[in-house]
């Protein structure tokens, strides 16, 4: 039995959801006293979506699922310190793995997973572990320790900036670093003119605060889900989803993704890049629909 799973026996991590209309929000409290909430759309099958590195649940995915809650019912949790998720001093990416796994076995439900970018490899991680995930598809998943020198160099000095002007207290300068470093410039005037950046910029010293605590769990043998041992364990289908415009950081990592899983393929959003469950959510939720269809059918 998983160590979720007996979390969840043992009354260690407790669910309840509530209804507001025809939308509802989903609750777990961990063992360690982070609250994790999200808000769910639609009924069917469930599929959980896992949001980047910027934002949260709400920001990340609300333009897609307006496409898909018509068949099945939408999990969009955030991560601790985030959205409806409460703050928490630990930010680890191995909590972060936990996290994802109580909230799947709260469900009670075989369960796809969707993780963008950096949300694509706890949600890898996942299911290399529990046997409630049914597939995962990963949409543009994207690892730094998947790139060449001068991709690390260049994300390591975009860091450095987004700190520095955090420090000072400009959290809507800071975020620029780090979006410039993941998407194109066509990208980012797209980003701006919705609100996108200027939303999310409030998690940035969150997002600063994970960035050190996952480099100090890496220098400690922490193992994350772009590691062959875990892609190899995976054994539901994985679908990972790339745009045309991919940026090669992102390319590769859903290659690496892809030959690395024992049951994966890749498909092609025509004219997206990194931001596509913004900017195209409705070629997204296509390819989402076809891929879950078959694999969330009851037994």
């Amino acid at each position: 039995m998983r160590p979720s799973a007996l979390l969840l026996m043992f009354g260690m991590v407790r669910a309840k959801e509530t209804r507001v209309s025809s939308q509802r929000t989903h609750y777990i409290t961990t063992s360690d006293g982070a609250a994790i909430g999200g808000t769910v759309h639609g009924d069917g099958p469930p599929l959980v979506f896992l949001h980047g590195m910027l934002g949260d649940g709400d920001l990340d995915w609300t333009r897609l699922i307006r496409y898909l809650d018509d068949k099945f019912a939408c999990h969009l949790p955030s991560q601790r310190g985030r959205g409806r998720s409460s703050d928490h001093p630990d930010l680890s990416y191995g909590r972060q793995v936990d996290d994802t796994l109580a909230y799947i076995d709260s469900i009670e439900e075989r369960t796809g997973l969707v993780g963008w970018s950096g949300g694509a490899w706890p949600a890898l991680d996942a299911a290399a572990q529990s046997d409630a995930v049914a597939a995962v598809a990963a949409v543009e998943p994207e690892s730094i320790g998947l790139g060449d020198e001068q991709e690390q160099a260049a994300f390591a000095a975009a860091v450095t900036r987004a700190g520095e002007r955090a420090t000072a207290g400009d959290l809507a300068g800071a975020i620029r670093p780090l979006a410039d470093f993941v998407f194109s410039q066509s990208e980012i005037a797209v980003l701006e003119d919705t609100g996108y950046l200027q939303e999310a910029a409030r998690y940035i010293p969150n997002l600063l605060s994970f960035l050190h605590q996952l480099l100090e769990y890496m220098a400690h043998g922490g193992v994350t889900g772009d590691n062959r041992e875990v892609l190899g364990a995976v054994s539901v289908p994985v679908l990972v989803l790339r745009g045309s415009e991919s940026k090669p950081l992102a390319t590769a990592s859903g290659r690496h993704v892809a030959d690395n899983v024992p049951n994966g393929r890749i498909a092609q959003i025509p004219g997206a890049g990194h931001s596509m469950p913004l900017t195209h959510p409705n070629a997204l939720a296509d390819s989402l629909t076809e891929f879950f269809a078959a694999s969330l059918q009851p037994s």
